[in-house]
């Protein structure tokens, strides 16, 4: 990942950039700018993208055809997970993290998710899910989804469209956030191998965030974003984001496994701290 590197002329809270008291650019960083809202914004998204997939993960090893089922779990032992079917192909999945649980993908989660899931109908299933006391690296996340599962798409692949409805308090702070989403994923690699470490997933979609402090923003994914759930985070893809100072763009990277992406926001290169 190649950064423009700058030097720092000004820095105040949350912000890091340049300016010249005697020489105004028209790059200028608005006043109200701060990096600390777009970092709690990208890792309310890490956090959205990291419980998807355990909500994935969990229906897919509680109910998928035995072809597509991973004989190495992705759940460590210290999640406990509950099925209840009611005998129509329907029933409820329970994942529970208890007072904490680290994931072998070196995520930390709390709480529980409730999963509800209907009769198959013509290649796809219908499912929700609902986060209880859950938190993720200590994010608090409140609310949940509705996902249409599909077995095999167009393309012969596993797919959920989703929409999703989702409250986060973060640690340290009294700031907290909102987050409105819909998206598109297709489970592109390691369909039927046999182990969890190689699936890659592609996310596309948009959504709305808005934070208690007053800061806003959308985004649209224009280059899918890549997840290797061997990996905490997105190694790849772009975010185009319209906010309430401006517009910018959002950059996970090359592919390498970092908590880090770059956000260009008037011509200027920021790096965010995308994990938790």
């Amino acid at each position: 990942m190649k950064l423009k590197f700058l030097a720092i002329c000004c820095i105040t809270l949350g912000i890091v950039s340049c300016s010249d008291d005697d020489n105004e650019s028209e790059n200028e960083t608005p006043s109200n700018f701060s990096v600390e809202n777009e970092q709690r914004s990208a890792q309310m998204s890490t956090s959205s993208d990291l419980s998807f997939n355990v909500v994935e993960n969990a229906f897919d090893e509680q109910t998928a055809p035995s072809e597509l089922v991973s004989s190495t779990t992705f759940f460590p032992t210290c999640a406990t997970i509950t099925l209840n079917g009611n005998g129509d192909g329907s029933g409820t999945i329970t994942v529970d993290f208890g007072e904490g649980c680290t994931l072998n993908d070196g995520n930390y989660v709390q709480g529980a998710i409730i999963i509800d899931y209907e009769t198959v109908d013509e290649n796809t299933r219908n499912l929700t899910y609902t986060y209880e006391d859950y938190a993720v690296n200590l994010i608090e996340i409140s609310g949940g989804g509705a996902a249409v599962r599909t077995l095999s798409n167009n393309n012969g692949l596993p797919q959920s469209v989703a929409t999703e409805s989702i409250s986060a308090s973060f640690p340290n702070t009294d700031v907290t956030g909102t987050r409105v989403a819909n998206r598109t994923v297709v489970w592109v690699e390691g369909v039927g191998s046999g182990t969890w470490t190689d699936n890659v997933y592609e996310v596309s979609g948009n959504w709305d965030t808005e934070l208690s402090n007053g800061f806003s923003r959308s985004g649209n994914v224009t280059t899918v974003l890549r997840r290797e759930l061997s990996c905490p985070v997105v190694v790849s893809g772009v975010v185009e984001i319209t906010q309430n100072i401006g517009t910018a763009s959002l950059d996970y990277g090359d592919g390498t496994c970092d908590s880090i992406a770059v956000l260009t926001f008037n011509g200027v290169d920021y790096e965010i701290y995308i994990g938790n």
